[in-house]
C-alpha cells in the first residue's frame, strides 16, 4: 500500500526550511555580516615619497605618516593595482602616482614635440613614456625605467631603426622581448620582474612585459622616438 506524503503545513515548513538552508545565507545578511567586520589597522610608516602622495591624496601635506594618511594612500593602492596595498609611500606607489597624475595629458608641458607622425615620448624626469601623433595621445602614459648614472638614455631625437620581437642581449645575455632599437644598443623592451629595482637600466628604456607587447603592436621602423630631461640620481 502507498503511503501519501504529507502536503499539510508541518510539511511545507519542513521543505521550505530545507530549502532555504540549500541557497545559503541571504544576500543581505552576508553584506549585513561584511560591512561589520572592522577594517585592518593601517599601520605603515613614513615613506620616502610621504609628501608626493599626501598631496596627491589630499591629505595635509606634512611628510609624516598618521593614520588617515596610511588609510587614504592604501586606498589609494588599491584603486591603482599596487601591491602590496599597505599604506606606506614607497616608490611603487609614488610611480604609479606619477602615470595616474599624467593622465589623458601627459603633455600638458609640451615637452614632447608634436607631429603629424607616430612620436613615442620618454620623459626621463618623470620615467613616464607614452606615443602621441598629431596632438592626440595614441599610447597612454606607462612607467618605464631608464639608464641609470653613467650609462644614460641618449636623449634627442631618434628613430626606430631595427625591431627583433625575441631580442636577447649579446652583450649581457639577457633577454630584451619586444626590442625596439633607436639609438645604438638602446631599444625599448620589455623587462621581466620589477622596473622599480635596480637603479636603473644599461641605457635602455624598460618597459613591462605587457606594455612592451603593446607598444610593440604599435610602432614601426621609421617611427620617431623623443627623449628629454634627467633621470633622477644621475644629475651631474
Amino acid at each position: 500500500m502507498a503511503v501519501r506524503q504529507g502536503t499539510g503545513p508541518p510539511a511545507a515548513a519542513v521543505v521550505l526550511g530545507a530549502l532555504l538552508a540549500l541557497a545559503g545565507p541571504h544576500p543581505a545578511a552576508a553584506a549585513a555580516a561584511t560591512a561589520a567586520e572592522p577594517e585592518s589597522a593601517c599601520v605603515a610608516g613614513t615613506g620616502p615619497y610621504q609628501r608626493e602622495l599626501e598631496d596627491h591624496v589630499g591629505r595635509p601635506v606634512d611628510g609624516v605618516q598618521s593614520a588617515a594618511d596610511c588609510y587614504a594612500v592604501r586606498a589609494f593602492q588599491r584603486a591603482n593595482g599596487v601591491s602590496p596595498a599597505d599604506g606606506y609611500a614607497g616608490v611603487a606607489t609614488y610611480r604609479t602616482m606619477l602615470v595616474v597624475a599624467a593622465g589623458s595629458d601627459p603633455n600638458a608641458a609640451g615637452d614632447c614635440p608634436e607631429s603629424e607622425q607616430r612620436v613615442t615620448c620618454v620623459d626621463l624626469d618623470r620615467q613616464l613614456l607614452w606615443v602621441q601623433k598629431a596632438g592626440r595621445i595614441v599610447f597612454r602614459p606607462v612607467p618605464i625605467r631608464t639608464g641609470r648614472d653613467f650609462q644614460e638614455t641618449r636623449t634627442g631625437w631618434h628613430e626606430v631603426y631595427w625591431r627583433s620581437k625575441d631580442h636577447v642581449s649579446t652583450l649581457y645575455d639577457s633577454p630584451m622581448p619586444y626590442a625596439q632599437f633607436f639609438d645604438g644598443g638602446q631599444a625599448l623592451h620589455g623587462a621581466p620582474g620589477s622596473l622599480y629595482e635596480g637603479g636603473g637600466s644599461a641605457g635602455c628604456v624598460n618597459l613591462t612585459e605587457p606594455d612592451a607587447e603593446r607598444l610593440w603592436d604599435l610602432l614601426a621602423e621609421g617611427d620617431d622616438v623623443y627623449v628629454w630631461g634627467t633621470k633622477p640620481g644621475t644629475e651631474d
